[in-house]
């Protein structure tokens, strides 16, 4: 515990409690609802097909938009955005919470992936600007802790208050807690001017790339409803193809002002990091929605048993994460995130084996599997990405990785409910995605081994 011992004032340890319940937060929303989704679908009497949009709408909408709440908070000041970000997040909490119908509960749950997306960057400026620059390796530990442990509970969480007083506490009980960091927020972290000259905002190549995605997973969707060579699947695949057509020429157009800057994206390491990033991310997303599916509906869990049957697959990831850095350090990024991948496919095969006479045990060992891979290649990914940019581009560079680990988990889900409703049932469609899932993920790593160098010297180990 030594680690995170630091000789702070009464009103940094005040602001730090502030920004790392918000951080919980945050955190928790993705993965709190998971055993909580086959409550939602029996109370509004939908599939799965419409219920994945309660994970899928929260983390498209933060991917999307995380890379513009860092550009805000330069513009306006992080506390500022961090207020304005808490309110929509505690607001459309109350409105998810309330919601009586279907289209109120996924409209909420996006614009709350909205919010958090403006709260997040804020939280992390805010976090490393309270301690001495010779700390923030510290701060940067105690992030990791925290959203590890959120990830960790958050199942547990979420089937816990479902079971004992309804899935809409899951939204409800955001609203104290938000209220309390913004409390501690508004009274101990100071008040910040921005220090870094005015910068241009890309909202036209945000609201191309948000129309591209959200098309495409509205194309998925209808097609899983009701067939793909149905006219309303056509347009919105045609929409997609239009809005990535616009995208792409206004992020040229933009310059270093864009979205996703030339610089970064012309780097060929970064790149195929990303896209290995944005194929490999809907293993986690699928776990957390189907496999709570299949204990609920075809072994009769309970959300709180289906939520502590996710914790193999959560504590591996939380424990490999926490040691990831010295292991990276030991034997670099080629071995590491290539070794993630191998886990990650193994342990999404193991799990595409299930039938409707597994048993729990029986799926233990692919669950640990999957949490051992994503334990080692989410916090690697994430390194090794932000020491092949130019210095002073780490961060975005980092935002950018997360927007495509989101958008590739919230568009492979889609691509999985289509599988899953194409299926016999839901058992054979879940395997049948899992087995999708681990060749996305076995094609990736052997993309990783070929292209992912082993060292960088003078930047990874230092």
């Amino acid at each position: 515990m030594t680690y995170f011992q630091m000789d702070l004032s009464e009103s940094q340890k005040m602001g730090f409690i502030a920004v790392n319940l918000a951080l919980f937060l945050i955190t928790i929303d993705f993965t709190a609802f998971s055993p909580a989704i086959p409550a939602i679908e029996q109370e509004f009497s939908i599939g799965v097909t419409t219920s994945q949009w309660v994970i899928n709408g929260y983390a498209l909408m933060f991917g999307v938009l995380i890379v513009t709440g860092g550009r805000l908070a330069d513009i306006y000041g992080r506390r500022r955005l961090f207020f304005i970000g808490s309110a929509i997040f505690l607001l459309f909490s109350l409105v998810g919470g309330l919601s009586l119908n279907t289209v109120t509960l996924l409209i909420s749950r996006i614009v709350i992936g909205a919010g958090a997306a403006l709260m997040w960057p804020s939280i992390l400026g805010i976090a490393y600007t309270l301690v001495p620059l010779t700390r923030a390796g510290q701060v940067g530990g105690l992030v990791m802790a925290v959203s590890g442990l959120a990830n960790a509970i958050g199942p547990i969480l979420g089937g816990g208050l479902s079971d004992l007083w309804g899935w809409r506490w899951i939204f409800l009980i955001n609203i104290p807690i938000t209220l309390l960091s913004v409390f501690l927020c508004w009274k101990f972290v100071p008040d910040d001017t921005p220090t870094k000259p005015p910068q241009k905002v890309d909202y036209a190549g945000v609201i191309m790339l948000m129309v591209s995605v959200f098309s495409l997973l509205f194309g998925m969707y209808v097609a899983a409803e009701i067939g793909f060579y149905r006219l309303l699947t056509l347009y919105f695949f045609f929409v997609f193809f239009v809005a990535v057509v616009i995208f792409v020429f206004l992020e040229v157009k933009k310059g270093k002002y864009a979205l996703i800057p030339g610089d970064i994206i012309v780097n060929k390491k970064f790149t195929v990091i990303g896209v290995i990033t944005f194929v490999t991310a809907v293993v986690f997303f699928s776990a957390i929605l189907y496999m709570p599916q299949f204990f609920t509906k075809v072994l009769g869990f309970s959300a709180i048993d289906s939520g502590l049957a996710l914790l193999p697959l959560m504590a591996s990831f939380g424990v490999i994460s926490f040691l990831s850095g010295r292991v990276y350090l030991g034997f670099g990024p080629k071995l590491i995130i290539c070794a993630g991948m191998l886990l990650m496919g193994a342990g999404m095969l193991w799990l595409s084996l299930l039938s409707a006479e597994s048993r729990y045990i029986g799926l233990v060992p692919g669950l640990i599997l999957l949490g051992l891979g994503l334990g080692l290649f989410n916090p690697a990914v994430t390194t090794f990405a932000v020491t092949i940019v130019d210095p002073g581009r780490e961060s975005l560079a980092s935002a950018i990785l997360f927007m495509f680990k989101a958008a590739g988990g919230a568009l492979g889900l889609g691509l999985n409910a289509v599988v899953v409703a194409f299926a016999p049932d839901m058992v054979v469609g879940i395997g049948q995605a899992f087995l999708l899932n681990s060749c996305l993920v076995f094609v990736s790593l052997i993309a990783g081994l070929f292209f992912i160098v082993e060292s960088i010297p003078g930047k990874h180990k230092s």
